[in-house]
């Protein structure tokens, strides 16, 4: 939105006339941050919401208003907000400490969960966040094959780091984003997702390829869908290739099913990466696969087998405090029915939300898997049923463009004003904590929202 579609929209008017804390804030913040934000994905105009509490599948504003959360701590939060095991986690660590600077029993215990719940985990090495992690994966991936290349999706997201921080909203030609080395982009190939032949003769006519990176479920989990043909298909070439197959379970971990998106589907990849689920919520990541491979960071290997081993330090790697949240939470994780719970909120909502755009005869739908959903706002005029909207077959660019629709901002302003918190794409996650209220909430909102669009001439 420009600012003269700020000024003269009554959408845009009642949000400011909601949200004057957060607007003061804001206003405060821009003298201390790059726009006012710590986070790209919190750009919001005419600004963000500044939270003040948050409990379950709720959060509260600091002007009091109370919001469905769809963000879900960026899909860290399966178990919603404040949760008591792991809050309580959290607190009986604080008064122990917060940082030893030494091995402790939590880490021990962390990791014996994950290699219990991950197909793929052998061994384990924590970090502090999934960007870390990625990185760990593509260094080991190039130390043990003694090859440079790495191939990506385009439009799938593995963190800011340098050999990832393009291809996935601009830059789809391969060239470096700004700040990144031209050397550094000129080893990575991006592929295209929905060519599952074109990406199989990618990777059968090169033999520099050290590894090959995706989201299994789909870039940003699901907001550009890839078939398990294709995931298949990745794991067969690179078997017979000696090249390195990694998973970025950072999202899909622990929520598609209890060990990820690799136990789903049943195809185990040579390493997988988490974060988010993976510390209750709290920072930590993690790289996980077999000894063969993660043994590039052990010692006794290195001395005995006579190679050079990959350093790894990490001032907060398995920090006691993200440890005990992310026993906690796994723990559940692994004993409730945690992860069909928040799938099945999100297929609810995704019907309730497709129901309502029926109803109300608007040619958009509401698409994705297990606990995701996203709005295909059809930038391209297509004769949309949403009902039966099959997003494989709207293509990369439609689905790309969501996000950037004429109508993409005000419907998240909309949609704040009926009390529902979406992001960006626009979307969200859906938790092991809403409830059919929620989701019923949820749908008048979007109704609500439609109807306030057409009085703009949004629709």
């Amino acid at each position: 939105m420009n600012a003269g579609t700020l000024s003269n929209s009554k959408i845009v008017s009642r949000y400011r006339d909601r949200t004057p804390g957060s607007a003061e804030r804001s206003r405060a913040a821009r003298s201390i941050f790059p726009s006012g934000i710590v986070h790209d994905s919190r750009r919001f105009l005419p600004h963000p919401i500044y939270v003040e509490r948050a409990l379950g599948s709720r959060k509260w504003d600091v002007d009091g208003n109370e919001y469905v959360d769809y963000h879900g701590g960026h899909g860290a939060l399966i178990l919603g907000h404040c949760d008591q095991r792991v809050t309580r986690a959290a607190q009986r660590q604080l008064e122990l400490g917060t940082h030893p600077a030494a091995c402790h029993d939590l880490e021990v215990r962390w990791g014996t969960l994950v290699k219990e719940l991950v197909p793929c985990a052998e061994r384990v090495r924590f970090t502090s966040s999934g960007t870390e992690a990625n990185l760990m994966a593509l260094r080991l991936a190039r130390a043990c094959t003694g090859k440079k290349k790495l191939v990506r999706l385009k439009g799938h997201f593995h963190g800011w780091q340098d050999h990832a921080a393009f291809g996935v909203d601009d830059h789809f030609d391969g060239s470096a984003a700004p700040g990144l080395l031209e050397e550094i982009a000129g080893n990575v190939l991006l592929a295209s997702s929905d060519d599952v032949g074109g990406t199989r003769a990618l990777l059968e006519s090169r033999d520099d390829v050290a590894a090959v990176m995706l989201e299994p479920t789909g870039g940003s989990f699901g907001v550009l869908p890839i078939t398990v043909e294709l995931v298949h298909m990745l794991r067969q070439v690179t078997a017979e290739r000696g090249i390195v197959l990694i998973f970025d379970e950072v999202v899909t971990g622990f929520r598609v099913a209890r060990g990820g998106a690799q136990a789903y589907y049943g195809i185990t990849p040579d390493l997988a990466t988490f974060a988010k689920i993976l510390a209750g919520g709290l920072p930590g990541g993690a790289v996980t696969g077999p000894e063969a491979i993660l043994e590039r960071l052990d010692f006794e290997a290195a001395e005995s087998k006579g190679f050079e081993k990959i350093g790894h330090q990490g001032t907060y790697n398995a920090n006691p405090v993200c440890a005990a949240t992310g026993i906690a939470c796994l723990e559940r994780v692994a004993s409730e029915d945690v992860c069909e719970r928040a799938n099945r909120n999100g297929a609810e909502l995704r019907a309730a939300l497709n129901e309502v755009l029926a109803e109300e005869r608007v040619p958009w739908a509401v698409y994705g898997q297990h606990s995701g959903f996203y709005f295909f706002l059809n930038p391209g005029g297509l004769d949309v049923d949403p009902r039966s909207f099959d997003p494989l077959e709207a293509g990369f660019e439609a689905l790309k463009q969501g996000g950037k629709h004429p109508a993409a901002q005000k419907l998240r302003l909309a949609m704040s004003i009926g009390g529902v918190d979406i992001s960006g794409k626009p979307g969200g996650l859906t938790s092991a904590v809403h409830t059919a209220a929620d989701i019923a909430h949820t749908a008048e909102a979007l109704r609500e929202s439609i109807r306030m669009l057409r009085a703009e001439g949004e629709l």
